[in-house]
């Protein structure tokens, strides 16, 4: 079943839906009053900081992938700047305010059902803060490239190997 198929009423008025075929799609669309339901897709945002020839992962502390290293990342929130979304996300998780100096990648590919379809990957530098960390990340710490723990995501992984 795909996300459209669990739609069942209106979100403006509360009627049910019926498919009908809009925009090049079957869609669930309002008789009542014309409401045409898109899935947004879910959009993340993630770092990519060094210092010393040396990167910043995060280990995860929840699933999936608990106990695997990632980079600094997150969900952008609706109307959310998504460099600002990643500064906020490797604040949270490091306790590092960083600036975004550049895109590094944009990588589009849902990896498991809770997570993004696209990820925007940036290059950031440290502005300020103490190492420490925190909300869904149990450990940070920076490692050589040659030297890598185990990696969760692919999209990690590629962004690595560049």
């Amino acid at each position: 079943m795909n996300k459209l198929d669990q739609v069942k009423f209106c979100m403006r008025c509360g009627a049910a839906v019926t498919q009908v075929e809009k925009f090049g799609s079957l869609r669930p669309v309002c008789p009542a009053c014309g409401w045409v339901c898109f899935i947004d897709p879910k959009v993340a945002a993630a770092v990519v900081v060094e210092k010393d020839g040396r990167v910043l992962l995060v280990r995860r502390a929840n699933e999936p992938y608990r106990g695997l290293w990632t980079l600094p990342a997150g969900f952008i929130n609706g109307g959310e700047d998504p460099a600002q979304a990643a500064m906020r996300e490797c604040l949270e998780e490091t306790g590092l305010c960083v600036d975004v100096k550049a895109v590094i990648d944009v990588i589009a590919g849902r990896e498991h059902s809770r997570g993004a379809d696209f990820i925007v990957i940036y290059q950031a530098e440290i502005v300020s803060g103490e190492l420490l960390a925190a909300d869904d990340a149990d450990a940070a710490e920076w490692f050589t490239y040659d030297a890598l723990p185990p990696l969760a995501f692919t999209a990690t992984q590629k962004v690595l190997r560049k």
